[in-house]
């Protein structure tokens, strides 16, 4: 496991982590490619995708661990390349596979990461692990998998960092532990801290992040931010006759998921009451109304029985991509 020594908060105004064109081949092989991304101060961001989707690599690249083949990241305003040490020392990070010594006993464990940071403090690790409900008298070796990521979860969570790297955090924890890891997530956000969350569990990642990125063999597909997510709606319907014209004030408020000679299926991005009295006025049978959710989105990039991408009836206006600088000299 990598934990910083130095406890500072860096202090970044408008973005604390970003990445532009960043891209790292094996050869033949794009793990990761042409990504592009920013997270403000105070954004807990998540990242999706499944195994070999480019996650890791990613994480790897803003620790410097890797090195990019081409494009740039910057974390804190330090290139991840070039000023390595200096990212480490803004990050506290929980990677997927850390290891941690195996003859100390958990208090032994974590009373060495808090000395070994500026301004660590082993009453916060302690808290977090009662927190946890984890036994620290224990020695690590004969720690289960899941208390030995309870520890390292307190270890990470309580460094004195502006930023945290949650990689699968709530792996091999059970729903009650979890539930406390989202909310001490949530505590972390409240803090003022950054917080990038990798995870494949959808329900974890819409409960708890701001915003969420889905990435694809190596590419950033889609960028989804949660609070708008939240007010989207699909409806589900059996066509009972011929469906009219849309009227023009819900063209750029309808995307078609799905149509057959028997079914639609509509998604709204905005708010549903206008579109009611719209619907009661169609053709329409066993109507059905929900809220869209993460894992509809997720399963348009990723699931081999997904449909296509969304049609939309006419094509909303979105907003451009903030400028991002060409050098990071």
């Amino acid at each position: 496991m990598h934990f910083a020594r130095c406890g500072a908060e860096a202090k970044v105004a408008g973005v604390i982590v970003e990445t532009h064109n960043l891209s790292k081949h094996y050869g033949q092989l794009a793990a990761l490619a042409e990504c592009t991304l920013t997270i403000e101060p105070g954004e807990v961001f998540g990242l999706l995708g499944p195994n070999g989707a480019g996650k890791t690599t990613l994480i790897r690249i803003l620790m410097g661990f890797l090195r990019p083949t081409a494009g740039w990241a910057r974390v804190a305003g330090h290139d991840c390349e070039r000023q390595s040490l200096a990212v480490r020392q803004a990050v506290a990070y929980l990677p997927a596979d850390g290891a941690l010594f195996p003859s100390m006993r958990g208090t032994e464990a974590l009373r060495f990461f808090a000395e070994i940071r500026t301004g660590g403090d082993m009453r916060r690790s302690l808290a977090i692990a009662q927190q946890l409900d984890l036994d620290l008298s224990r020695r690590v070796s004969f720690m289960s998998t899941g208390m030995k990521q309870k520890l390292a979860l307190a270890a990470t969570l309580a460094a004195p960092t502006p930023i945290y790297i949650l990689d699968e955090p709530t792996a091999n924890l059970d729903p009650t532990v979890r539930s406390t890891v989202l909310a001490l997530v949530a505590e972390a956000k409240r803090a003022g801290k950054t917080v990038i969350f990798s995870s494949h569990v959808l329900s974890e990642v819409e409960e708890v992040c701001d915003r969420v990125v889905i990435l694809r063999s190596g590419r950033l597909v889609h960028t989804q931010a949660m609070d708008q997510l939240r007010t989207q709606h699909r409806i589900a319907a059996v066509l009972a006759g011929p469906l009219p014209a849309i009227p023009p004030a819900f063209q750029d408020q309808l995307l078609v998921i799905r149509r057959t000679e028997r079914e639609i299926v509509l998604e709204t991005p905005g708010e549903l009451a206008p579109l009611l009295k719209w619907l009661g006025s169609l053709p329409l049978s066993d109507v059905r109304i929900e809220p869209v959710g993460l894992r509809a989105v997720y399963d348009r990039f990723h699931t081999e029985r997904a449909s296509p991408a969304p049609t939309p009836i006419v094509e909303p206006n979105r907003a451009a991509m903030p400028a991002v600088p060409e050098s990071v000299a």
